[in-house]
C-alpha cells in the first residue's frame, strides 16, 4: 500500500524548507500537488486541488501565532475527506485539542525535530490519508498531562500505555510488538480500557477511536 502515490499539499512559511520537503517527498512517492507560504494559500491550494493530505505548521504569517492551525480546522470541516498531518517545531495543546475536537480519524501530529527518517514522515502521510491517526508520543504525553484526568487515572500503566500507542495509529498486533506482549494481551488491556471509560459494545463498535478521543479530550486544555 505504501506505493500508493499521494497527492500533497505542503504548508510552510520557510522557502528552503518547504522546496527540500517537496523534493524528498517527490522522491519517495508523493505528488506534491501544491504548496503555500500562508494560511490563504493554503486553503486556496486545498480547495482547489483536493489533496489526500494537508501538511500544515501551525504558526504561520502574518502573525505567527495559529493561523495554521485555524486553517486546518477549516479545512476539516470544510472537507473532511482531506487528511491534516501538523508538522511543527511546537508542541500546542490548545491546537491540538481544537484539531481533534471533531474525530481523531485523518489527523497527525509531529514534531519536526523528532522525525528522523523521511520514510517515518511519509508513513504516517499514508496513515492519515488512510482515515488513521498519526501522533508524536510527545505530543500524547502533553496531552494527558495538560488537563482533567478524570477517566484517564483510573487506568493502570499498561493501560495507559497501550491506549498511547492506539493514539498514535497502532493496531492491537502492532502494539503487541512494541511491547513485547503476546496480542491477546493486548486485547485484554483494550477491554479493560473500555470498561473504564465506559464504552459497551455497539453494532459500529467504534470504541477504539472513541476511547482514543476520550483520552485527548480529558486530557487536552
Amino acid at each position: 500500500m505504501m506505493d500508493r502515490r499521494l497527492r500533497v499539499v505542503l504548508a510552510e512559511d520557510s522557502v528552503v524548507l518547504r522546496d527540500g520537503m517537496a523534493e524528498l517527498l517527490g522522491v519517495r512517492g508523493c505528488e506534491v500537488v501544491a504548496t503555500a507560504g500562508t494560511a490563504p494559500e493554503l486553503l486556496a491550494a486545498v480547495v482547489e486541488h483536493r489533496p489526500s493530505v494537508a501538511v500544515v505548521d501551525i504558526r504561520m504569517p502574518p502573525t505567527q501565532t495559529d493561523e495554521g492551525i485555524r486553517a486546518a480546522v477549516e479545512i476539516r470541516a470544510r472537507m473532511p475527506e482531506v487528511g491534516i498531518l501538523v508538522f511543527s517545531q511546537h508542541v500546542e495543546i490548545a491546537a491540538a485539542s481544537r484539531l481533534l475536537a471533531d474525530g481523531a480519524a485523518g489527523i497527525g501530529y509531529l514534531l519536526k525535530e523528532r522525525v528522523a527518517r523521511t520514510s517515518e514522515f511519509v508513513d504516517a502521510l499514508h496513515r492519515v490519508a488512510d482515515g488513521g491517526t498519526a501522533l508524536d508520543p510527545e505530543v500524547v504525553t502533553r496531552l494527558v498531562r495538560g488537563g482533567g484526568r478524570s477517566r484517564v487515572d483510573t487506568l493502570t500503566p499498561r493501560e495507559r500505555e497501550v491506549l498511547e500507542l492506539m493514539a498514535q495509529g497502532h493496531s492491537n498486533r502492532s502494539i503487541a510488538t512494541l511491547l513485547v506482549v503476546s496480542e491477546r494481551a493486548v486485547e485484554k488491556h483494550v477491554a479493560a480500557v473500555f470498561t473504564k471509560f465506559g464504552l459497551p459494545a455497539t453494532d459500529a463498535d467504534n470504541r477504539r477511536v472513541k476511547a482514543v478521543l476520550t483520552y485527548l479530550a480529558e486530557s487536552g486544555s
